[in-house]
């Protein structure tokens, strides 16, 4: 009974996954509401105790949510702050004065790294895409070469370099070291966002021809004429001020994980540096300090501050809801056994964790759509699985493989496809052409590079 009751786990699993691809892509079904029914009918066909469906896969969505809402708020705060003061504007300024107008795609990969850091992909590329529209206008470049290097610089950042959301809850999940993390991250990300960003929008940008007038684009140039006037009145942050603001989350971060090389542990010092360095704790005193930086001393009151912060939440509540029903779904698949049957066909086949994190991680991110959803669900299928195997893997590099899974060939099931189409005024099949095969380029190198450095820490 037992091994045909596995296989039949397994085989529900299969049909779940379908389920959710199809409901999501063909009949449009929202995202959140497909994964609770989707869930629930799991719980029942696999024999779940009635009464337990429904506590699962709250558990697991309140697991998920508990951190990631947190950081995902605060981040958009201090996203929306750099913003509404002009700060993604002196960014930009000054990189194309730095750059020069000949490398303009090298300075917008480097924008989007340091701008990504903090906020999720769809957050990031609504505060860079009008930095895109006017860089493209300001050197007459196609919005391919300028936008391509952007969109990978996020997408990189987001699948592997904590603080990004996606990246904290994996290395929470393995139990990876979170400077480790970010240094090993910055050594696979960079090398990675070069190729599928600024090289790779070289060559495309050649072949594909976007449509000369973009409605979308001339609204932003149109607002960013009107914003200058008023910017022209009220001063722009000055650029070290900006970046300090931006990257205070990560320097803290960074700080928490070296405290037990600088203080004795448990001791008071110290106690305090983990505390600072803590993800919500880092995120919150960031947006504290830009309420001063990139509020007060530009000019804003405390209630202009305060609508900043409550408009930015609305269009990221939907995410959060989809995130947080992910995390529940990977909740029914453990603890309707299934993600047991997975470890043991996963260790009987012998794939090594990181092979194996990343092409969970690849599944998922095909059928749901969301990286985030990938990444979260990913570790909680493999976590296990990793530490079960015996097998000696480095739990940092572990977050990357995952990660790297995760960012694999965007397609109509993820809302980043739709933005990018409409955004820069693409068809299906352009989008295909140029933003899924950079996706893919990102998974695929990302992994190689984790690989290689396995060889090496």
């Amino acid at each position: 009974m037992g091994a045909s009751h596995g296989s039949l786990l397994l085989i529900y699993a299969v049909i779940a996954i379908a389920a959710l691809i199809l409901l999501i892509t063909r009949f449009k079904v929202y995202p959140f509401l497909v994964l609770i029914i989707v869930s629930l009918l799991l719980g029942l066909v696999s024999g779940m105790p009635m009464d337990t469906i429904v506590k699962s896969f709250e558990t697991g969505n309140g697991n998920t949510l508990g951190h990631i809402a947190i950081v995902v708020g605060l981040g958009t705060m201090l996203g929306k702050m750099m913003a509404e003061s002009g700060g993604a504007e002196r960014i930009a300024t000054t990189l194309i004065a730095r750059f020069g107008e000949k490398h303009i795609h090298w300075a917008m990969m480097v924008v989007a790294i340091i701008v990504g850091l903090p906020v999720f992909f769809e957050v990031g590329f609504v505060l860079l895409i009008p930095i895109a529209f006017n860089v493209a206008k300001r050197t007459n470049k196609s919005l391919l070469l300028v936008g391509l290097p952007m969109v990978a610089g996020l997408s990189v950042v987001h699948g592997l370099i904590p603080p990004h959301p996606a990246a904290m809850l994996a290395v929470q999940a393995y139990h990876a070291d979170i400077g480790k993390t970010i240094a090993y991250g910055l050594i696979v990300g960079v090398p990675t966002a070069i190729v599928a960003g600024p090289l790779f929008a070289l060559l495309v940008s050649r072949y594909i021809k976007l449509p000369e007038h973009n409605p979308l684009a001339a609204q932003f140039l149109g607002s960013a004429e009107a914003n200058k006037d008023a910017a022209s009145k009220r001063e722009l942050p000055g650029f070290g001020i900006t970046l300090f603001t931006i990257l205070l989350p990560v320097i803290l971060m960074l700080i928490g994980s070296w405290a037990d090389l600088v203080f004795t542990p448990k001791t008071l010092p110290n106690n305090l540096l983990h505390f600072v360095g803590n993800s919500d704790v880092a995120l919150l005193i960031a947006v504290l300090v830009s309420f001063w930086t990139f509020g007060a001393q530009r000019g804003f009151n405390r209630a202009q501050i305060q609508k900043f912060c409550g408009d930015c939440l609305a269009p990221i509540a939907g995410i959060t809801l989809i995130v947080g029903a992910g995390g529940g779904f990977g909740r029914v698949l453990m603890d309707s056994g299934i993600s047991k049957e997975i470890v043991n066909v996963a260790t009987s086949a012998h794939l090594s964790p990181l092979l194996f994190g990343w092409l969970v991680a690849a599944l998922i991110r095909l059928a749901t759509g969301s990286a985030t959803v990938a990444m979260t669900t990913a570790c909680g299928i493999v976590a296990p699985i990793a530490a079960a195997s015996g097998a000696q893997v480095t739990p940092e590099l572990l977050v990357l493989a995952t990660g790297s899974g995760s960012l694999i060939f965007s397609h109509v099931n993820d809302g980043g496809f739709w933005l990018i189409k409409e955004y820069f005024g693409m068809t299906v099949g352009q989008t295909f052409k140029t933003w899924s095969l950079c996706e893919t380029i990102i998974s695929v190198l990302g992994l190689a590079l984790t690989f290689a450095l396995a060889t090496v820490v």
